[in-house]
């Protein structure tokens, strides 16, 4: 499984269109190689060198498996969305205080689909997860001040 960005290259830095600096919109990702089996995808963008620990970013989860993008600015229809640090639903994008920060964005395919409310924090998205990983893939980009 692969998941990649044309916006911003592995280990590269994420255009400021995505960030509290510009638009603060999500970048386009595609995805590719997802596993026959899969039921479902979830989508996780965090931050762990946040000061005050990692930040989530952004939840994505009942991704279709058929999905092989996430436009610009736009979420996979029949998706829902989580509860970011931000403390709302939907993208937030990279906003450090200070330095250069990694973000993660995590795709993981599921032998199900979650049961769980739009809005769930990224912790129960985690724990609804457990034992349905199928396989799991990232990609990283970078973004500082």
């Amino acid at each position: 499984m692969n998941i990649t960005s044309l916006a911003f290259l592995p280990n590269e830095k994420i255009p400021s269109k995505y960030t509290c600096d510009s638009e603060n919109i999500n970048p386009p990702l595609t995805f590719s190689q997802v596993p026959k089996e899969a039921r479902s995808l979830v989508l996780i963008m965090d931050d762990p060198d946040a000061p005050g620990g990692t930040f989530t970013h952004w939840v994505v989860f009942n991704i279709p498996p058929a999905t092989i993008a996430i436009l610009e600015d736009s979420v996979p229809e029949e998706a829902l969305q989580g509860l970011t640090d931000f403390g709302k639903v939907g993208y937030g994008g990279p906003c450090p205080p200070s330095g250069t920060h990694r973000y993660f964005f995590k795709l993981y395919a599921l032998d199900e689909i979650l049961n769980i409310p739009e809005g769930s924090k990224k912790e129960e998205v985690e724990k609804a997860m457990e034992g349905h990983v199928l396989e799991s893939v990232e990609t990283v980009g970078l973004y500082g001040r």
